[in-house]
C-alpha cells in the first residue's frame, strides 16, 4: 500500500494521472517552496503552505491542464499572496485590540469610569424613547433580529421599523454628546 493515496480508486481519472501529477509536484517542489519563501519571508512557513498546497490538489480529483508544472508555480504564488492577506488581516484585527501607548494601565481605571457613565447615559437614552421605539432597538441590537423579521413580528412595515431605529440611534449619540449632568455643590 501507498502512503497517502487515497484508499478510494478514482475511476474518472486516466490511468496514471496521479502518479504523473506526483513526479511533477515533487519536480517542482523546491522551486515553489523557493517562490512562497520569497513571498512571505519564512522557509518553514513556506514548506508547510507548500504541504497545503499538494493535499489540496491531492484530496480533490484532477483536472486537465496545459502545463502542470506552470500551474502548480502559480497556485504557489497563490497561495503565498493568500496566507500574506490572512495574516494582514490577522495583524490588523490584534493591533485593534492592543493599546495605543506602552505605558497607558494608569488610565484603565479612568477609562473603565468613562465607559460606565457613557453606557449609564445611553441607559437613560433608550428609558426615555416610547416603548415601541425601545422594543425595536432591543430586537435588533441585542437580540440580533433583522429589521424585516422585526416588522413581521410587530405589524409594521420595514421603513416604519428603519425610523424607529433611527430615532433610537440618533437618542444613544446625543446622549454621549451631552455634557454629563453636574449635581449641585460639587465641582467640575
Amino acid at each position: 500500500m501507498l502512503i497517502g493515496v487515497p484508499p478510494e480508486s478514482r475511476d474518472d481519472e486516466p490511468r496514471g494521472a496521479r502518479a504523473h501529477f506526483l513526479q511533477v509536484f515533487l519536480s517542482q517542489r523546491s522551486q515553489m517552496e523557493a517562490l512562497v519563501n520569497r513571498r512571505v519571508g519564512c522557509r518553514a512557513t513556506a514548506a508547510d503552505l507548500v504541504q497545503d498546497l499538494f493535499l489540496r490538489f491531492w484530496r480533490r480529483p484532477l483536472v486537465q491542464v496545459e502545463e502542470l508544472s506552470t500551474y502548480l508555480l502559480r497556485c504557489a504564488g497563490n497561495i503565498a499572496i493568500d496566507h500574506l492577506r490572512s495574516e494582514g488581516t490577522r495583524t490588523r484585527v490584534n493591533e485593534g485590540w492592543q493599546p495605543d501607548e506602552p505605558d497607558c494601565h494608569g488610565s484603565e481605571p479612568q477609562a473603565a469610569l468613562e465607559a460606565g457613565n457613557d453606557l449609564r447615559h445611553v441607559e437613560a437614552a433608550l428609558r426615555a424613547l416610547p416603548e415601541r421605539t425601545r422594543q425595536i432597538f432591543l430586537l435588533n441590537r441585542i437580540h440580533g433580529r433583522k429589521y424585516a423579521d422585526i416588522a413581521k413580528a410587530m405589524g409594521l412595515s420595514q421603513s416604519a421599523v428603519e425610523k424607529h431605529m433611527m430615532r433610537a440611534l440618533e437618542a444613544c449619540k446625543a446622549s454621549l454628546r451631552e455634557p454629563a449632568p453636574r449635581t449641585p455643590g460639587k465641582a467640575p
